[in-house]
């Protein structure tokens, strides 16, 4: 059997066996790529292989950026941050038709500013948004769509563990990704609020006007607000200004969010607890991901599958744009079926080469691969961020989120079409960093 045969082979036993068994991704990929490397080199050159990369990753010193993030984000979750950036957000937009749910993407949006995780998102936003617009008689798949998709937010607006994932594998600027993010995050956000509008205005009854409020209360709410956005221009300011590294960054991050929340008082022992142990859980998970997902990189390499795609593509008698386009509807499918992160990993050492190849900016493509493949968390079968918001709306049935989040998904394609015809939507505050 060929390499590539082999390779090949390797792909469908991950995605059609292990993946649907239900075997943790990170393990998953690591055993198909050892086993594939040992068959195609030898057994003694695969434990190698396989003891050097367990070593090289979890000794990496840029891994610690994602834990420290991630705490950064918790503290602020187990905090309560999440209630004052939705006040701030309602009382400025709530006054009018389908406002609430306008609130309620902004406030995903600013909260996933400093969180930078979708589940946490949308378990947050669910909790004190949805009874906000139940309150208001608000349709019910105008609010639950509103909360899954802005909760998708978490991994294109910085810090996002995916954008650094994606740095990590590709050897690209973390910094530079985040800025990239920041233009494509608001790109987004603004595309679901003027969904919310169209919505609103074909289907008056779905979200009703709120109570208005005084310019006064407006301004009095932004500073509840403010120790958020003094935390997130710390993080990103210092970046762009060579101040910190990504890992001081993350560092620093979650000092401030410490001692906000400690002076506020708003932060219990056992919230800080609790901040710790999803830490360690979620940053275990994601670095064990990438490890799996490096040992898999290499069983690639060997086959010179993500080499010759490359090849290939470049050599077709079509635009590169048709190009690119491809490599996104495989990730808006392969989004669909499987964990973002994981889909990412697997496909990056296959696309990347591609997109270098055909001349396009490495920090776009980084930037807009992880929008892309935000449809997948909100779209089935997978669709995690919807089944999260579907579990806690307790009575509100599942059906009824996903058809609530198909009216927002033209905002996704939107958003995907704009960063194609104009890059410097993501290139232009990374460019600036040079």
């Amino acid at each position: 059997m060929s390499p590539a045969m082999v390779g090949l082979s390797g792909i469908v036993i991950l995605l059609a066996v292990l993946f649907l068994l239900g075997m943790p991704v990170g393990v998953a990929m690591a055993l198909v790529g050892f086993a594939g490397f040992c068959l195609l080199v030898s057994f003694k050159a695969g434990l190698h292989m396989l003891s050097s990369v367990i070593w090289d990753t979890f000794s990496k010193y840029g891994l610690t950026v994602i834990p420290l993030f991630i705490f950064m984000g918790q503290v602020a979750f187990h905090s309560g941050v999440n209630a004052k950036l939705y006040n701030a957000a309602y009382k400025w937009v709530g006054h009018i038709r389908g406002g609430i749910a306008m609130a309620t993407v902004m406030a995903c949006s600013a909260f996933s500013a400093i969180c930078g995780s979708n589940a946490a998102t949308a378990a947050t936003m669910t909790t004190v948004a949805l009874p906000q617009m139940r309150k208001f008689n608000y349709h019910p798949k105008l609010s639950t769509g509103a909360i899954a998709c802005g909760s998708t937010l978490g991994v294109v607006i910085p810090p996002s563990v995916v954008l650094i994932v994606i740095g990590l594998s590709t050897e690209q600027s973390i910094a530079r990704l985040f800025y990239g993010g920041v233009g494509a995050g608001i790109l987004l956000t603004l595309t679901l609020v003027v969904t919310v509008m169209l919505v609103c205005r074909r289907h008056p009854d779905w979200g009703p006007v709120g109570p208005p409020t005084s310019w006064r209360e407006r301004w009095v709410s932004l500073s509840g607000a403010l120790e958020m956005v003094v935390l997130f221009l710390l993080v990103m300011l210092g970046l762009f200004f060579g101040v910190f590294t990504p890992t001081e960054a993350g560092a620093a991050g979650s000092f401030l969010a410490l001692l906000i929340a400690g002076v506020q008082g708003r932060l219990s022992w056992k919230g800080f607890l609790a901040s710790v142990t999803d830490t360690l859980k979620i940053s275990c998970m994601v670095i064990v991901i990438v490890t799996g997902a490096m040992i898999f990189g290499r069983f690639l390499a060997v086959t010179r599958i993500p080499f010759d795609i490359a090849a290939w593509v470049v050599g077709l008698p079509i635009p590169s744009v048709c190009v690119i386009g491809i490599i996104f509807l495989i990730y808006i499918i392969g989004g669909a079926v499987m964990d973002a992160l994981a889909l990412l990993l697997i496909t990056i050492p296959i696309f990347f080469p591609v997109a270098a190849e055909l001349g396009y900016d490495p920090i776009w493509f980084g930037v807009t691969i992880t929008v892309v493949t935000t449809l997948g968390a909100v779209t089935p079968p997978v669709g995690a961020t919807t089944y999260v918001v579907g579990g806690m709306a307790g009575d509100i049935p599942l059906e009824d989120v996903f058809r609530g989040v198909t009216y927002f998904l033209p905002a996704y394609i939107v958003c995907i079409i704009i960063l194609m015809l104009i890059p410097e939507v993501v290139t232009f505050l990374p460019n600036l960093l040079r």
